[in-house]
């Protein structure tokens, strides 16, 4: 598989997935099995997103710091950054949902409090905001929760600070890749069992795997009710066409697409590819048409990654302006054009 170069989302370990991404394009009709329960009323399409990261990756043994912000933030002039980068969001992207990292670290230490003023200023924005928990890194990236002793009480500190806020979602984990399907629906089972106060409908399950395909999560009973969060990524492969792309999307997806949001996808945005016409040679181009076409096919929700990542190829927006009054620019307009398409407005590929 590709490699790509230091300083951009987490290619090397996400280069173990290529193998398991062939392995599941290949056995299409072993994981598209037929969701356990009729389809309820679940409007994916509400979500039109970006992620926002720390310019680390969110994997880390310590707090997350988002892009634009700093540890030493007061609450007070984290709400008043994070306020701007939102309202960048919307104005430049149309969006209204962010995906944010959380760990123990952050949650449970003396940055939980001014990290919250991330969450409070998005919900105050009338965003959606998706909290997931990401592993640490080194050996504890591993596609495992690293410790359960800290785990469930950032998990007791987030749901009691938010289960009341109908604009706060809860994604059990990122990526968990290190348990098979059958422990990955347990663990997010007992999620759900330990916290019944929590609307299902606000509760985000990942797909098995690196969040890779949906449907065995879909299939589970316990699972009814949540919604399902998938990844797909481009450098899965060193190329395919844009109907490869289609078909390896729809395979990971199954009958699922009426609970299913896609809360990471990207490809490159900074190195001056133009997404809005058709260039059958280059896989990403390939990539991002498929992907945002078939979203947009299946009325399915989207979550790009990352809408800023500071150092990140496929950031879409960039920091400008005084640090402590931040606003964005968006790095390439064809991938924006993309997304809008996703999302509902905007025009098809120019031929």
């Amino acid at each position: 598989m590709r490699r790509t170069p230091a300083g951009t989302r987490r290619r090397t370990p996400r280069l173990r997935a290529a193998a398991v991404a062939l392995l599941i394009a290949g056995a299409g009709t072993t994981l598209a099995g037929s969701p356990a329960q009729a389809a309820p009323t679940m409007d994916t399409t509400q979500f039109k997103g970006v992620n926002w990261a720390d310019p680390r990756d969110n994997f880390a043994d310590d707090p997350v710091v988002l892009s634009g912000l700093s540890l030493s933030d007061t609450y007070a002039q984290t709400y008043t950054k994070a306020s701007r980068v939102i309202s960048a969001f919307r104005a430049n992207l149309g969006a209204n949902t962010v995906r944010l990292p959380i760990n123990p670290y952050t949650v449970n230490g003396s940055y939980g409090k001014s990290y919250r003023a991330v969450i409070d200023a998005a919900s105050a924005k009338g965003f959606k905001v998706i909290v997931s928990y990401w592993e640490g890194t080194g050996p504890r990236k591993d596609g495992f929760i690293d410790d359960e002793a800290t785990y469930w009480p950032m998990w007791d500190t987030v749901v009691k600070a938010y289960e009341n806020d109908r604009n706060v979602y809860f994604e059990p984990m990122n990526e968990p890749h290190g348990y098979t399907d059958t422990e990955w629906a347990d663990m997010a089972a007992k999620w759900l069992a330990t916290y019944p106060s929590v609307p299902r409908n606000r509760v985000f399950v990942s797909g098995a795997g690196y969040n890779d395909h949906v449907t065995t999560v879909c299939a589970d009973p316990r699972l009814k009710g949540t919604y399902l969060s998938l990844h797909h990524y481009g450098f899965w492969k060193e190329y395919a066409t844009y109907d490869q792309w289609v078909a390896d999307l729809k395979v990971r997806i199954g009958d699922c697409a009426h609970r299913t949001v896609a809360d990471e996808f990207g490809a490159p945005m900074t190195t001056g590819l133009d997404y809005n016409r058709p260039t059958p040679d280059n896989n990403y181009i390939n990539f991002m048409q498929a992907v945002t076409d078939t979203f947009r096919e299946l009325k399915m929700g989207s979550v790009y990654w990352p809408g800023l990542r500071t150092d990140d190829t496929y950031s879409l927006q960039k920091l400008v302006g005084d640090p402590a009054r931040p606003w964005l620019t968006t790095t390439n307009r064809s991938g924006a054009d993309r997304l809008a398409w996703a999302w509902g407005r905007g025009t098809a590929v120019r031929p």
